[in-house]
């Protein structure tokens, strides 16, 4: 009996439980940057404040846009040409 009560409580509580869900990702660090696009921290820098694609500070660190990193990265695949450094 008791047994039972507690098979039903647990069974209420599985249900009731409410699952979330993961968050995506919206912003990249320059380290993430950097990693992504296989280039150096450099390059990376440079390419942020180039302003080729949306970035702000935060905490003193940058945090690029990743729908604007995406958006470049379509254009440089479609136009075949992603010249970094002049």
């Amino acid at each position: 009996m008791f047994e039972d009560r507690i098979a039903e409580m647990n069974a209420q509580t599985e249900v009731s439980t409410p699952t979330i869900a993961p968050y995506e990702k919206r912003v990249y660090t320059v380290d993430e940057i950097q990693d992504i696009l296989g280039i150096s921290k450099t390059t990376s820098y440079h390419l942020v404040r180039s302003n080729v694609f949306h970035s702000v500070r935060v905490g003193g660190q940058y945090r690029i846009s990743k729908k604007s990193l995406d958006t470049w990265l379509d254009r440089c695949e479609k136009d075949g040409d992603c010249q970094v450094c002049d």
